[in-house]
């Protein structure tokens, strides 16, 4: 039997003129999001605001993350005219700000941080004042590619940590969250000026104490900002909630990210990584 969600997790799927234009103009530009595959709970929200997550590289991701709605199996090769099309689409809906992420390519040698490099440099060349953030797999810890998406200037490169450490063989078996801090904290290395981010979803099991632990570890990576947010199960088949967080728990560990010293923390049952992105950027 599934359990029902708490009432502060219930929203507005909606629809409206932005939300159904931005669906026409993905579909137009065979063009995905993970505000779609992921089926995250604020897409009405974001449609409407003219504010989506790409997803580069295909819909079809070579890991298997049992919290994870984007489809595993064999990928298609890339698309050679994505990055054009991303930055054309960018450019007819007027965004300012951009989150592009991927489904984790393993089968390609750099894991496509080329097509995130040359989809960045499209975009910042066809939209002069449009602000770029890479929300990165791990690459499985290679430092070039990495240095790659780096190198092709984005404003936030953000890598999510997901769950805490002692939850990887579980929830991430393909993972390593030495890999993913050892990742963020070289992208200060890279480039001291670039901002990063990652986030961390809560309600797997982890404890209280596991949850500052990944805090503090994300702080010693030099990760200036953080989102935290309620896990939600896509389906009977992934990994089940073992605890729905309150809006005051949240509040909580905002209150305690703060104090361990991250510049920005957002914190919420709903939040996700790219979660009022722009606004967090500037503030």
């Amino acid at each position: 039997m599934s359990r029902r969600h708490p009432d502060w997790l219930k929203v507005r799927i909606g629809g409206g003129e932005s939300f159904v234009e931005m669906k026409n103009l993905l579909r137009k530009a065979r063009l995905h999001t993970i505000c779609e595959e992921a089926k995250c709970p604020n897409i009405g929200e974001c449609f409407n605001a003219k504010t989506a997550v790409f997803l580069l590289l295909g819909d079809v991701c070579t890991r298997s993350c049992s919290y994870c709605n984007v489809k595993h199996g064999v990928p298609s090769p890339p698309d050679s005219n994505e990055p054009f099309n991303v930055a054309e689409s960018v450019k007819i809906l007027g965004l300012r700000y951009v989150v592009l992420t991927s489904v984790t390519r393993d089968d390609l040698p750099d894991g496509g941080a080329s097509v995130f490099s040359e989809t960045i440099r499209m975009i910042k060349r066809l939209n002069s004042n449009c602000r770029v953030e890479a929300l990165i797999p791990d690459f499985k810890g290679d430092a070039s590619a990495l240095k790659t998406i780096v190198d092709s200037e984005p404003d936030v490169v953000n890598h999510n940590i997901e769950v805490v450490r002692e939850l990887f063989p579980s929830i991430r078996p393909k993972g390593d969250y030495n890999r993913s801090i050892k990742l963020l904290g070289l992208i200060k290395e890279f480039n001291p000026f670039v901002k990063t981010k990652s986030g961390l979803m809560i309600g797997l099991g982890e404890s209280y104490d596991q949850i500052i632990k990944t805090f503090k570890d994300l702080k010693n990576a030099k990760v200036d900002i953080l989102t935290i947010g309620q896990y939600l199960q896509p389906s009977k088949h992934h990994a089940p909630v073992k605890k729905y967080y309150t809006p005051l728990e949240f509040d909580k560990l905002r209150e305690n990210a703060e104090l361990i010293g991250f510049k920005h923390v957002e914190a919420g049952p709903l939040v996700r990584s790219s979660y009022h992105a722009e606004r967090i950027f500037y503030s």
